[in-house]
């Protein structure tokens, strides 16, 4: 059992402390989730469930990873990364709470913050990396050079794309907390022997978002919120960029990708024939009302990941980083 196993372990354990102690506050204080009335009639019962979850397993992940791996630049870099979008799904949680609406901040407010932290995301790696536009390419041991088209495939597909791709998928218990425990498991894989700090705050996700699920999984005791969602988006995002392998993210992340694209088709059927292709978005919802469980929904996008984690891996073995 190497340091990644123990890692893993930590940021389970307080985590799973954490949730036990801040859960009880976060209704206390009446932090409950507003459900839409346009969705899915059995998610109305869980209307004043505890949200704004991720203030639960993102310290956890962040101290475990400094436990760990120490205080590096890289490591730095990912914790700034994860807390600054986790920041911005506060505020919006926030807001949502006190002023009771299902919507925080405005759309254009939420992407002017993104954008800084993609601006600076981009910045670090132009002023810490050597080649700072290539990117690792499957089934080969080379490295593609995207030059100027680099920034604007980085910002809009793998940061503002993977973070709110994640936002979108968070829509029933425990879907996103097991995605990601699966690719942050998938990651320390592939990760190990090239990057040992990503590949230690790789495993603190998983164990994070493990012990997270203890409370999240259905019937759940605490929502994620835009807090965990976003949180957890831009640790993957920076973990992706810091170690190019932009497009391992979109093998081993399809479910984000399905996700955004069901929402995506949705929008412009409607717009253009005025019916829609889904009975709701995103895709997770449809499968609902075509009568699967919840449970079901989950456990097969799950498996999904799984199994595109592990054609993720072997397209990149024997890649050199």
């Amino acid at each position: 059992m190497g340091v990644e196993f123990f890692t893993a372990l930590v940021s389970f354990i307080i985590t799973a402390v954490l949730g036990i102690l801040l859960i009880p506050i976060l209704e206390k204080l009446k932090f409950g989730q507003r459900v839409r009335s346009d969705g899915p009639k059995r998610h109305l019962s869980k209307t004043g469930t505890p949200t704004m979850g991720g203030i639960i397993f993102i310290p956890a992940i962040a101290l475990a990873t400094m436990l760990f791996s120490g205080i590096n630049i890289d490591t730095a870099a990912v914790i700034f990364f994860m807390i600054g979008f986790g920041l911005i799904g506060f505020a919006d949680d926030f807001i949502k709470i006190i002023k009771k609406r299902s919507l925080g901040l405005r759309a254009n407010q939420k992407l002017l913050f993104q954008l800084i932290l993609s601006a600076v995301l981009i910045v670090y790696v132009f002023s810490n990396y050597a080649n700072p536009t290539e990117i690792l390419v499957p089934f080969s041991n080379r490295r593609l050079d995207l030059g100027l088209f680099y920034i604007p495939f980085t910002v809009i597909f793998i940061i503002l794309g993977t973070v709110n791709s994640v936002n979108l998928t968070d829509g029933l218990d425990g879907l996103v907390s097991g995605i990601v425990a699966i690719i942050g498991f998938f990651y320390t894989a592939l990760l190990m022997e090239s990057n040992l700090n990503l590949a230690i705050f790789s495993c603190a996700i998983t164990g994070g978002c493990l012990g997270f699920l203890m409370f999240n999984y259905h019937p759940a005791k605490v929502f994620m919120g835009d807090t965990g969602s976003l949180g957890l988006g831009g640790a993957l995002a920076a973990i992706t960029v810091l170690s190019r392998s932009h497009l391992f993210l979109a093998i081993v992340g399809i479910i984000f990708i399905i996700e955004t694209i069901s929402v995506i088709l949705q929008v412009i059927s409607f717009r253009l024939t005025g019916k829609r292709i889904f009975k709701m978005s995103p895709i997770h919802h449809h499968f609902e009302l075509c009568g699967w469980s919840e449970r079901k929904v989950v456990h097969v996008f799950w498996l999904i990941t799984f199994i595109a984690g592990i054609l993720g891996l072997l397209t990149y073995k024997g890649v050199i980083m």
